[in-house]
């Protein structure tokens, strides 16, 4: 791999936390992962009888009050308090000290695509049904797509840079991109950069589920969420919260810090095509993955692992297998491919940072997660997508592709750590 420019600061990864479907925690989560473990589960929280996909990623078992002030908790939405649970687990790991000596250069990104639903949802239905004066004073501050970048910042009293990116199912890789640039401008000595989703409400699923986006596939929920399968029908909806401490590597070095990986790159374009559909040439997500690939100088030879975005819907999965051939030519044959949306369902805003810690898992321990369900593969998806089962392999570098409603693309790359 070729070195970075001399004198450019560079980026690492030092601390990690995830909440998804398969577990509250990092470890649990990643295991599920690496054991092929589908998340699936039928819908009962809320009333899906009249919605045609009634299946989804679902995260049991969690109690704020286990996690974080109770009182402060319930001034939370479930989104924003995935964000400070994962969040407080990867600043713990990372071994990061927050005081009054660096908290002005430490800060805070966390992208969700649409934040506090479930609030807004409660809180209509009391403002029909009890009149104005019985909405909660704390419904605005609940709801907002910044509060959970604004509560982990309050948690862990990084006073920093502190932002919300909400680009659809993109703002997780937005965030962690955003963060990785603000620490190589110096603005900041470390960020605590990740995505937050809880959208698994009557409105969320109904939304999506009528504009024919998930899956139907209610009778076998394990089996629904199948990328790359040319019987997929749709995504399936997941909720959960992936969060990531990156460091200047000086920094890092010098407290003793574990390190995962370095973050190379990030690339971003823009379809500039239709609101929710990826134009099928795949020629803007390929140019995404090459400005990522450009700005860590990495040769496309020297990719291992492209997470994919992976949605299990028909159009999503054959422009991004068209996208990855069109930018690594005969590579794109060698290296392998997974979604781990098969696993965890497709979290939405939190999607891009709950994939970017399994490609620094990845990177790390040399194991790639499988794509589950991949039974009949689809004549125009015909990569390696590590069907299945997962592969040990030596994974020196893995790229993290999403892309948003709206046309967002967004790459973000990780290698592994060489002083």
């Amino acid at each position: 791999m070729s070195n970075i420019a001399k004198g450019e600061r560079r980026v690492v990864v030092t601390g990690l936390g995830l909440i998804t479907a398969l577990g509250l925690d990092l470890e649990k989560s990643w295991n599920g992962l690496t054991a092929g473990k589908s998340g699936v589960t039928p819908v009962e929280r809320i009333d899906v009888s009249k919605i045609a996909c009634r299946i989804a990623a679902q995260i049991y078992d969690f109690e704020p009050k286990e996690h974080m002030d109770f009182k402060a908790s319930r001034r939370m939405d479930r989104f924003s308090q995935f964000a400070v649970k994962s969040s407080k687990d990867a600043i713990a790991e990372s071994g990061l000290v927050i005081d009054g000596k660096n908290a002005h250069r430490v800060g805070v990104l966390v992208g969700s695509g649409v934040g506090g639903l479930s609030t807004l949802e409660e809180q209509h239905i009391r403002l029909l049904e009890k009149g104005a004066d019985k909405v909660s004073p704390f419904v605005i501050p609940m709801m907002i797509a910044n509060m959970a970048a604004a509560h982990v910042s309050i948690v862990s009293g990084a006073k920093g840079p502190v932002s919300t990116t909400s680009t659809a199912c993109a703002a997780g890789s937005n965030a962690i991109g955003d963060s990785f640039e603000i620490i190589k401008r110096g603005l900041a000595e470390a960020m605590i950069a990740g995505g937050s989703e809880a959208a698994i409400t009557p409105i969320g699923m109904s939304g999506f589920s009528n504009m024919n986006a998930m899956s139907s596939r209610n009778d076998d929920p394990e089996a629904a969420s199948r990328p790359f399968d040319k019987d997929r029908d749709g995504f399936v909806m997941g909720e959960g919260s992936g969060m990531i401490v990156l460091e200047e590597l000086e920094h890092a070095l010098a407290r003793g810090a574990k390190i995962y990986c370095e973050m190379f790159g990030y690339g971003m374009s823009g379809e500039a095509f239709h609101i929710t559909a990826l134009e099928e040439s795949g020629t803007n997500v390929a140019r995404c993955m090459s400005i990522c690939l450009e700005e860590g100088n990495i040769a496309k030879e020297e990719v291992n692992y492209i997470n994919a975005h992976g949605t299990s819907t028909p159009l999503n999965d054959a422009v991004e297998t068209t996208a990855i051939k069109k930018c690594f030519g005969k590579h794109a044959y060698e290296l392998n491919v997974s979604s781990t949306k098969s696993m965890t369902g497709h979290c939405l805003g939190a999607s891009g940072a709950v994939e970017a810690v399994a490609s620094i898992m990845a990177v790390k321990n040399n194991i790639i997660p499988p794509t589950i369900n991949l039974d009949n593969p689809d004549p125009a998806c015909d990569l390696e997508y590590t069907a299945k089962v997962k592969q040990e392999k030596v994974v020196n570098v893995a790229i993290s592709n999403s892309m948003g409603f709206g046309g967002h693309n967004v790459t973000l790359g990780f290698k592994k750590y060489v002083r």
